[in-house]
């Protein structure tokens, strides 16, 4: 990324730093960070199932209000549960078959609307300066926040309009000047391929939509990622929000908050976030089990959702006249130093 803040970042030594990671044993994380095909392949069974049986509901009660609940979960299966199965695909380590991870990868990258090869590249770089103003292009909400746009962006309004453009823009071949900062120019062409497909697809979709004169091929592709983003955007205000900028220790800008299993479904496990980015090849499966190896040494985990927005909430509405206020996380006294596995995220594993 470019700019005043971007340089302020290299100034203060916060960029291409040593990040602090709570020690465990070598062979313990070896173990740990083994990828396997079973979890994925029964989670992903499930989900593509769970969405024909909503999806089907929803078209059987079409035309009356008992298509709403239907709706309702297919929304989430697509605008929400394909936003965790881009992330863990874009790793490359939610599968140890590595194509298929890369059609999950698509798909899901579709369904969510996240442009497959830029966001790739914008999620590595996420996790290399992670909340480091000027350098991460993730941080969900900048300080001072605005109100407004959360609203909105709880149905993902303002990231849907600007994504149709980026995809307009893509497809006639042409790169924004932050895009390429990050994104190989190799990968360009790739860029431009993908989203010449998206607008295929959408334009097919619509015009499924006029010649049937009915909005049910929307409600299948395209308009499950406004109806149905909603609780993705709480799991992202949930991960960093609020938090330290500009540190080198994820204790301090990540949150692990404890969720039900239909959530963890859904969230395919990043609640456990802290040692997601504490140690990003570990696979979703084993998140809970690394999760036990270092909670000693982290901030004690919220025990719910509304727990942590009970914090979040009023440390945005302070940040809208005090951008300069955060929540300062407890730390525990330092551990004695432990043989580790460094493990950086792999940009190009997906």
């Amino acid at each position: 990324m470019t700019g005043p803040e971007a340089a302020r970042a290299v100034q203060k030594g916060l960029v291409s730093a040593n990040w602090y990671q709570s020690p465990i044993p070598r062979k313990r994380l070896k173990e740990l960070m083994q990828r396997r095909d079973g979890p994925a392949l029964r989670d992903t069974a499930i989900w593509l199932l769970a969405m024909v049986v909503t999806g089907f509901g929803g078209y059987w009660f079409w035309g009356s209000w008992a298509c709403v609940p239907f709706f309702f979960a297919y929304g989430l299966l697509y605008g929400t549960a394909s936003n965790a199965r881009w992330h863990e695909t874009a790793h490359g380590t939610a599968f140890k078959t590595r194509w298929m991870n890369d059609v999950v990868y698509q798909v899901s990258s579709f369904m969510f609307m996240f442009e497959p090869q830029v966001w790739r590249w914008s999620h590595a770089r996420h996790h290399t300066d992670t909340i480091i103003v000027g350098r991460d292009p993730e941080i969900v909400e900048p300080r001072p926040p605005s109100l407004v746009m959360m609203v909105l962006s709880l149905f993902r309004m303002p990231y849907a309009l600007k994504t149709m453009g980026s995809v307009c823009r893509h497809a006639a071949g042409r790169m924004g000047e932050e895009e390429r900062t990050f994104i190989p120019e190799s990968e360009w062409p790739k860029v431009a391929r993908d989203a010449r497909i998206w607008l295929a697809i959408h334009g097919l979709t619509v015009g499924a939509a006029f010649y049937l004169q009915s909005w049910l091929p929307l409600m299948f592709i395209g308009l499950p990622t406004l109806y149905g983003g909603w609780l993705s955007y709480l799991f992202g205000l949930s991960q960093h929000v609020g938090l330290a900028e500009d540190v080198l220790d994820h204790r301090s800008n990540c949150r692990t908050i404890y969720m039900n299993p239909l959530l963890r479904f859904l969230y395919l496990n990043m609640n456990y976030h802290l040692e997601h980015h504490m140690y990003p090849m570990v696979p979703f499966h084993a998140l809970a089990q690394l999760h036990e190896e270092i909670r000693h040494d982290c901030p004690p985990p919220y025990g719910s959702l509304p727990e942590a927005f009970r914090e979040i909430i009023p440390t945005l509405w302070k940040q809208r006249k005090d951008p300069s206020h955060f929540v300062c996380r407890p730390l525990p006294q330092p551990a004695a130093p432990t043989a580790t596995v460094q493990a950086e995220p792999e940009a190009t594993s997906a």
